[in-house]
């Protein structure tokens, strides 16, 4: 990587501006400027093509170090861990959310707290668990914050630049099926246009390089909003329809 190009955003008076929180926040909060987040596409597509290249031959060890080393944008300097992801690297199903939270980032792994139990009792309830046969991970390796240090979704160029990350994790998988939690997840894996809401993408197939995906809610939405959860088990029963036509 072309270190030059790591510094053009600076140069173009376009880098974000970082902002340290209280001690007592455990955390480190992070302005995301008007500036940040219209830097161009195409540049953060190169980054991305780039990194592509540079992923293409390292197995699994060796990639979840480049990830916990990654500095490629600015969400790696309000991190406490970066979060690869977490599970058995020959699982048949894979199971994709937007970015780690507050607690994520402190232990280091997906899904913890509240919304990872929520997600273990939506595994079970597919006669599965976590660690078997299953990979979940994040579209985004690090945590996104906002300027009062809360969780925030991960912006596009986030994406971009982070997405080769998944891809590669998804070639060493090769799941049978995809699940996507949540509308960030969803568009994010599925190049959609941020627009398109989680509605439309909810109760069909769609498809990563051939992979069937299902769309369903964030398990952080269903602790929110408990009466949908039924919907959530219609998608997880249309995944596990798919899963067993592969």
């Amino acid at each position: 990587m072309n270190p030059e190009k790591l510094l053009r955003l600076e140069r173009m008076g376009l880098g974000p501006v970082w902002q340290l929180r209280s001690h007592a926040d455990e955390s480190v909060g992070m302005a995301v400027t008007a500036a940040a987040a219209h830097v161009t596409t195409e540049f953060a597509t190169d980054l991305a093509t780039e990194l592509t290249a540079d992923l293409a031959a390292l197995d699994w060890d060796e990639l979840e170090a480049t990830i916990r080393e990654c500095a490629r944008c600015g969400l790696c300097r309000g991190r406490t861990h970066a979060v690869p992801g977490i599970g058995d690297r020959n699982a048949s199903w894979l199971f994709v959310g937007e970015g780690p939270g507050r607690n994520e980032d402190l232990e280091g792994e997906p899904f913890v707290g509240p919304a990872g139990k929520l997600l273990d009792n939506m595994l079970k309830a597919l006669k599965l668990a976590r660690g078997v046969d299953t990979y979940i991970a994040n579209i985004v390796k690090c945590r996104p914050v906002d300027a009062d240090g809360r969780d925030r979704p991960p912006v596009r160029n986030e994406v971009a630049t982070c997405r080769p990350f998944l891809e590669r994790q998804i070639d060493l998988i090769k799941p049978r099926v995809i699940v996507a939690l949540g509308k960030t997840a969803a568009i994010s894996l599925l190049g959609l246009n941020e627009e398109t809401s989680l509605a439309s993408l909810r109760g069909e197939s769609h498809s990563y390089q051939g992979i069937p995906v299902v769309v369903t809610y964030h398990p952080a939405y269903l602790l929110r909003k408990p009466e949908d959860k039924a919907k959530s088990w219609r998608d997880l029963c249309l995944a596990q329809s798919l899963y067993d036509e592969r």
